[in-house]
């Protein structure tokens, strides 16, 4: 599992394949193509370029190597990752809105705001 990082450059949570997971491993979200959904199948937002982005193109979290977004902190030491969940049935995504123009500025949503947590 890879650390998704926050503003701050903690660890926020966790990526596997198309999986998002909490900080405890419980499952999160998933990722389909660029677009990140919750389990009942909302539009989270995008991800792109290693940046997690809300509906108004604001970075909300990021991994390791991201680029094009705001200056991004010095991640944090990451903690061992914890065992996963498995992931339940996918509900099935929503339309995703029309994508805004990415911004080089940091959202307004914090990464649990974002992720529904």
């Amino acid at each position: 599992m890879e650390p998704i990082y926050d503003r701050n450059g903690r660890v926020a949570g966790w990526h596997r394949g198309n999986d998002i997971f909490h900080l405890n491993g419980s499952h999160a979200g998933v990722l389909n193509g660029e677009n990140a959904y919750g389990h009942h199948g909302q539009h989270l937002g995008v991800f792109k370029n290693g940046l997690f982005r809300d509906h108004h193109g604001g970075v909300v979290a990021f991994k390791q190597g991201a680029f094009g977004g705001p200056v991004l902190p010095v991640p944090s030491v990451s903690p061992l990752p914890p065992v996963p969940s498995i992931p339940p049935v996918p509900a099935v995504p929503s339309v995703p809105p029309v994508p805004s123009v990415p911004s080089v500025g940091w959202a307004a949503l914090s990464w649990p705001q974002f992720i529904g947590a």
